[in-house]
């Protein structure tokens, strides 16, 4: 295992996984990296750990530039054990003189792993002298935890973001200039709609501080995914554009169904969507992810949801992808509700209120069958879908 240079003085001593398919519930079809990276100063510093699994890759690495033990500083950027949880083994063995975290990550990593070494807290503005450069320090507290940390290393201008910027995908090639758009823009919007899309407001704000600062890195180092050097204020860019969430001429229709009366109710709502002038992603829970639902309403304007009824309540992967929505907290969202039932309406209409808590405007009142849909079901089902998209226009064009 090599590391591999990134500029005069920093290595990337990461590790790529290939073979991960789930990341606490977000599918990942493309696998990962846990990027770790070192700095040749004259106080050698090591920013970030790996997963715990994949620390001999990473202690491989970075004996293919320099002997461990001369390593005196580490800066763990975030908390979360696919960051962290090589931190006890790599102290263990390099035994750094200082270990440094944000005031919630010393916090978070003292609850999660219950070390016996010291972790300095550090906040935005502190800086650590690292001879012959300098790391300052900016906390991104809820992006997407709230121990989260920017380090910049100030000559050679590299931004380690951990994992603000980042993606879930497993390349050999490290640098955005080496990679297909058309493999890893999806996989830059999925990771933001799984990861970051709740904490938007906070994004906006903090991309606003940052710009103040006047920082204009040569590369921008996250912890997953490839590194930005060729055009590092393009991912910057995209962010300020998801995180804004402006409503577009797209719509998800989103269902489940027993006997295929909910499917053939939402063939009718994607025609009149269609028809009204909308790009539609129909998705059946039979087939499709919760995290790809996500990932397709990031750039949408509106969200129908239709399930169909199993003792009493609503079919269960509809309540599981309705739960993981909720927490994504997307915005500006026109909504619609379809379904069927056989003697219990009830749990259909009760998918108006989720709609509602879930601050999605309803378009229309709930369109429901008892077990098959007649043909005025169907033509509902069609209108409801012109009312959404003229209202998704709307609000594009008012």
């Amino acid at each position: 295992m090599q590391a591999v240079k990134i500029s005069d003085k920093v290595y990337w001593v990461g590790a790529i996984d290939w073979n991960i398919r789930d990341f606490h519930g977000y599918s990942t079809p493309q696998g990962t990296t846990y990027n770790a990276f070192l700095i040749l100063s004259e106080k050698p510093t090591l920013i970030d750990t790996v997963k715990k699994e994949f620390y001999p890759e990473m202690m491989a690495r970075i004996k293919s530039v320099m002997d461990p033990k001369k390593i005196e500083i580490i800066v763990s950027n975030h908390a979360e054990l696919d960051h962290s949880g090589g931190l006890p083994q790599a102290v263990s063995e390099i035994q750094p003189k200082e270990i440094y975290a944000s005031d919630m990550g010393v916090k978070n990593i003292l609850a999660q792993l219950h070390p016996s070494f010291e972790i300095k807290p550090v906040k935005t503005g502190d800086k650590i002298d690292i001879g012959g450069d300098t790391i300052s320090f900016i906390e991104a507290r809820m992006l997407h935890w709230p121990d989260s940390m920017f380090s910049y290393l100030e000559k050679e201008n590299i931004l380690f973001s951990n994992d603000v910027f980042g993606m879930h995908l497993a390349t050999s090639k490290l640098f955005d200039d080496e990679n297909d758009e058309h493999i890893w823009l999806p996989e830059a919007e999925k990771y933001y709609a799984n990861i970051v899309l709740p904490y938007s407001d906070i994004a906006l704000r903090f991309l606003a501080n940052v710009k103040k600062m006047n920082l204009t890195p040569k590369i921008i180092a996250p912890d997953h995914g490839f590194l930005w050097r060729k055009e590092p204020a393009r991912i910057v860019n995209l962010y300020e554009k998801w995180a804004a969430q402006a409503p577009q001429k797209k719509v998800v229709v989103v269902y489940d169904t027993m006997w295929g009366s909910t499917q053939k109710m939402a063939e009718y709502v994607t025609e009149g969507l269609r028809q009204g002038g909308m790009e539609v992603k129909q998705m059946s829970m039979h087939g499709c992810h919760r995290s790809e639902v996500a990932h397709e309403l990031l750039n949408a304007g509106g969200l129908v949801i239709g399930a169909p009824v199993i003792n009493s309540e609503i079919f269960p992967s509809m309540a599981d992808v309705l739960c993981y929505l909720k927490g994504l907290k997307k915005k500006n969202l026109v909504g619609g509700v379809i379904g069927s039932y056989g003697w219990n309406p009830a749990p259909v209409n009760a998918l108006a209120e989720w709609l509602k808590a879930a601050q999605v405007e309803l378009a229309a009142p709930v369109v429901s069958a008892k077990f098959s849909p007649t043909p005025q079901v169907l033509e509902s089902c069609r209108q409801l879908g012109l009312t959404i998209a003229q209202k998704i226009t709307e609000k594009i064009n008012p």
